[in-house]
Parts: C-alpha cells; structure tokens; sequence
C-alpha cells in the first residue's frame, strides 16, 4: 500500500491558529499566562453539534489558543512550525488563512503582523520545501466595513511568490451575517486578481452556496460540502469550476456529519468539481492533512490512483505558480508509478 505522507499534495485550508501544535500551545500559553480550558488539553477530537451552540463552543476554543499568540516570536512559530508539518505529509504547497485582526494588539497593527507572517512564510517556503501563499480572511462576526480593510490590506502585499498573500476568505459562523453584505470586500479583491475563497456550505445547505455563489464569485468554497444535498446546486458549482475544500473529519467533530463515511466525498468528485481536502484546524480536531486523505481510502473506498487525482485537484486548484504545480504534478505522477 503506497504511503499517503509521500504522496505530494497541496494544502489550501488550514486556519493560522487551528495549525498550531498542542505543545507548542500549552509554551505559548505558559509564557503569557493564558488559562486554557480542559478541552483544548485533552487528546481527543472535539465532537459537538451543528447548532449554534455547538459553534460557540468551538469558537470558545480557538479564541483561547489565539490569545496565547502573542508577539512576533509566537507569529512566526506558528507559520514556521505549519510548514514543518505539512512538509512532513507530502504537502508541497500551503495556502495558510489568517485574520490579522487579533494578532495585531501585540505587534503595533494588522498591518506589521502580516508582514512578519510574510517575512517568516518567505523564510519557511525556503528551509522546508513547502512552497507557501496566504489568504487574508475576514470574519462574519465583524462589521463589513472591516472586511473592506482587511481586502485593502490583503491587495497591497497581493503576489504569487513564496510568503505572498494570494487569496481572500470568509470564516466563521455561516448564520452569523448576511453573505451579500461583504460582495464590496470581495470585488476590492477581485480587482487585484487575488483568489475569493470564503467558507460556506457546512452548517448552512445549498441555498447558502447559491448566495455565495451570487455574490462573492468564488474560485474555491472553503466546504461546501452540503452543495451535494441539491443536485442543481452541485450541478452549477461544477459548471462555473469552482473546487471545494473538504474537511471530512472537522465535518464529523462539528456534528455535521454522524460518521466520516458519511461524508460525500464521492459524489462531488463524481460531478466533475475539483476537491482539495484539508484539515482545517488540527489543533481542535486532531486531525492533519494526511488523516483526510486516510478518511478517503479507509472510509469512503478511494483507490490509489482516485487518492492521486484528489492530490492533483487540490495542485491543480491552488495559487501554486506554473513551476511549482508541474513539479508537484510530476511527483504525483511517480508516487503512482513507484
């Protein structure tokens, strides 16, 4: 059986704080006196429901390990450490979604604490191979007018070089905001060619992926995974070429789905969408890159050569420049052949 953690891939999600390594955590927290609540120690996944109520728990969680990244040192851990891990599985490109916003206080502003994340992206994509681009997201929770500054933001350090901020997303909770309200945010980027890659489609069905469809204009949804629930919805995903992200274990941690042989991974391949999975937040779920691509061949019946053309999708729909994609292309080529 071929070893999943050489099978060269791209990792397009993967949230900045939900990266980070328990241990490295647990120092963090240490050093700037930040209590931690039990569930963050514990080694189990989080298993909650998709209410509302289930998502504040999670957002309790991740709240709690971002205020323990404080100052530059603990910004650039945090983006060193994610490309040593992803290294470690195979990945070959990191696109790493950020929201400068909280990790601001402790450096002077959003703006020097994105540059020190390029600067340290820069210095990662050298010393680990993994070639990485940034997505500067905004948060449903917050007033659009911030989103607006956060695309300004992200357009002024927009490239296609290693460290580069490629993308634009939309996180948090789906049911939070109205999705149109940040169209103007989106359409700043857009402008400059970066990637629009907001999250939807998880705690929310196909109607939501329409919206976002129609207002947002998305290249990639971060889920989507509920688009499969309407058979016109996932009809129209693939007819304007739009990849999906999948999560399947952070699907089944937040109740989404019972078991990950539910998830329908399958059927959305099977309707001609790109899928690039990934781990979304390993420091809650317990889960990294190489566990989806596990969920895929032991749960759902993926073969080694379907396990191939998901690491080629998720090459294929990153903002990896031509170089870069030929070369992890040829890679999974040979780990075919090997």
């Amino acid at each position: 059986m071929r070893d999943l953690a050489q099978l060269p891939k791209a990792h397009l999600h993967l949230h900045f704080t939900g990266s980070l390594r328990l241990t490295t955590l647990v120092e963090l927290a240490q050093a700037h006196g930040v209590r931690l609540p039990h569930l963050l120690l514990g080694g189990e996944p989080l298993g909650l429901n998709p209410s509302e109520r289930g998502w504040f728990r999670f957002q309790r969680l991740y709240d709690a390990a971002r205020h323990a990244v404080v100052g530059e040192a603990a910004l650039r851990r945090v983006v060193r450490e994610a490309a040593q891990d992803d290294a470690a599985e195979g990945s070959g490109r990191l696109e790493l979604q950020i929201d400068p916003t909280t990790y601001g206080a402790s450096v002077g502003g959003i703006t020097p604490a994105l540059e020190i994340v390029i600067d340290e992206a820069k210095a990662a994509s050298r010393t680990t191979g993994v070639d990485i681009g940034l997505v500067v997201a905004a948060s449903r929770t917050r007033h659009p007018l911030e989103a607006r500054t956060l695309a300004r933001l992200a357009v002024k350090y927009a490239g296609n070089g290693p460290g580069e901020v490629v993308g634009f997303g939309l996180s948090n909770d789906e049911r939070r905001a109205d999705t149109a309200v940040f169209g103007p945010a989106f359409e700043l980027a857009h402008r400059a060619g970066l990637a629009a890659v907001p999250h939807g489609g998880e705690l929310l069905g196909p109607d939501h992926i329409r919206q976002i469809m129609d207002c947002l204009h998305p290249q990639r949804i971060g889920h989507g995974v509920r688009a499969v629930e309407d058979p016109a919805t996932l009809d129209l995903v693939a007819q304007r070429g739009i990849a999906l992200e999948l999560c399947p274990l952070s699907n089944v941690a937040l109740g989404v789905y019972d078991q990950p042989s539910q998830v329908p991974l399958r059927p959305i391949v099977e309707a001609g969408i790109k899928v690039a999975l990934g781990a979304d937040d390993p420091l809650l779920f317990r889960s990294r890159l190489v566990d989806q691509y596990r969920v895929a061949r032991e749960d759902l019946g993926f073969s080694d050569p379907e396990l191939a053309a998901l690491a080629r999708a998720s090459v294929e729909a990153s903002r990896a420049s031509d170089g870069v994609k030929r070369r992890l292309l040829a890679g999974i080529d040979a780990w075919l052949a090997g």
